[in-house]
């Protein structure tokens, strides 16, 4: 049986491998980076599009200097807006924009087929495969 330590470190090389593929395949297709793309998959699901900037770094994993720095690329490329919450002034949420939307759905599609051949791979793999089929149900 496998200690904590063998299974964590297997979901370590698991989730560096999904991620670096989704990461180069996003970026060269669609020029948007995986932090992009989960802060636009998030800002889509939220009501009215938009999201606390604190609430966005939770949900996708980031800091509050990381999340700035990244709002601020979805800005510059117009896929999202900062906003005022209109009650209290200090409340800084970032919106998604209509551009933003359009690049989230021209980009899922191959976001969803490069995350399951990256897992079908290491499915094949005998050290990650017992795990990916775990994942999997």
């Amino acid at each position: 049986m496998a200690t904590d330590a063998e299974i964590w470190g297997q979901i370590v090389t698991l989730h560096g491998r999904v991620l670096h593929e989704l990461a180069r395949v996003m970026q060269r297709r669609h020029g948007v980076g995986l932090s992009e793309y989960w802060a636009l998959c998030r800002l889509a699901e939220a009501a009215d599009g938009e999201l606390r900037m604190q609430e966005l770094a939770d949900l996708i994993g980031l800091n509050q200097s990381s999340v700035s720095r990244l709002v601020a690329r979805l800005e510059g490329d117009g896929l999202s807006e900062r906003t005022h919450c209109p009650k209290d002034r200090r409340g800084v949420y970032t919106v998604i924009t209509d551009e933003g939307r359009a690049v989230l759905e021209k980009a899922r599609p191959t976001y969803e087929a490069t995350l399951t051949q990256a897992l079908d791979a290491a499915a094949g793999d005998d050290r990650l495969g017992p795990l990916v089929a775990s994942l999997r149900g």
